[in-house]
């Protein structure tokens, strides 16, 4: 499995997603995560599927809409979320897109290559283990400076999560709710935002090839403890929290300020 492969499937998403928008809002069933598959989740899916099984690679899918498939026999896993930002993709939000990730073993920390495409606008993001990180093939790094210019989050309980990183918020100078963690992820990796997290429980396919990417790229990823998320078995279940930022001193400063809401 290499990035080319996942270059091939970003070009033919971009070719097709945008002829959809009449029928975004479609349901065609429950995935194997227990979200609703809306038709755009499903096209996006098969699509995938296909360059996967055409590529004669032995490997194992985790995908959140078909759960777990092997391929030729079974091998390293691809962790899959044909459309991150479902409900942005449905609402007519231009702010969504496809997360792919390989890996080695059973863990998080054994990812080795990650793959995110804004399906709005065509950025690609791609991180090879001890390869670095690059968007549209131009290597990337995160911020380095200690200043909270733009935190990100997710709040999937509004009423419940915002209360718990409302410290963290008000350091910053801005922030956003952008609704598709692997983007905030990816965008984090340019420096592009000083934060990110969401304190409701991720799934792994939900951040698999962000975490590579902004690892790659010198950020810093951990959940909203400081505990690393790297021993985390790779699953359809959800697993934990998400604390990003772009360098280990405003990683640092984001822990400190969310100990009154442990």
């Amino acid at each position: 499995m290499n990035v080319s492969l996942l270059k091939s499937i970003g070009k033919r998403l971009l070719q097709e997603i945008p002829d959809l928008k009449n029928m975004r809002k479609s349901v065609v069933g429950i995935g194997a995560a227990g979200d609703k598959t809306y038709h755009i989740d499903k096209v996006a899916e098969d699509i995938i599927l296909s360059h996967l099984q055409e590529s004669g690679e032995p490997l194992t899918v985790v995908s959140e809409e078909t759960g777990v498939k092997e391929f030729n026999g079974g091998g390293k896993r691809v962790l899959i979320d044909p459309v991150d930002g479902s409900r942005n993709a449905v609402a007519g939000i231009p702010f969504f897109c496809t997360s792919i990730a390989v890996v080695g073993g059973d863990t998080m920390g054994d990812i080795e290559l990650g793959y995110v495409i804004n399906l709005t606008n065509g950025d690609e993001f791609w991180a090879e283990k001890h390869g670095g990180a690059f968007m549209n093939d131009a290597q990337i790094t995160t911020q380095k400076d200690d200043i909270h210019y733009v935190t990100a989050y997710e709040a999937q309980n509004p009423s419940r999560d915002i209360p718990l990183i409302m410290p963290l918020l008000a350091l910053s100078r801005k922030t956003r709710c952008l609704g598709a963690t692997a983007l905030d992820l990816s965008y984090l990796a340019c420096g592009a935002v000083s934060i990110f997290i969401t304190p409701a429980p991720s799934r792994s396919f939900d951040f698999a090839a962000g975490l590579l990417i902004v690892q790659e790229a010198g950020g810093v990823v951990t959940d909203m403890r400081g505990s690393s998320v790297e021993p985390i078995k790779v699953s359809l279940k959800k697993s934990a929290s998400l604390l990003a930022a772009g360098n280990r001193l405003l990683h640092e400063d984001a822990l400190q300020s969310l100990q009154s809401t442990a």
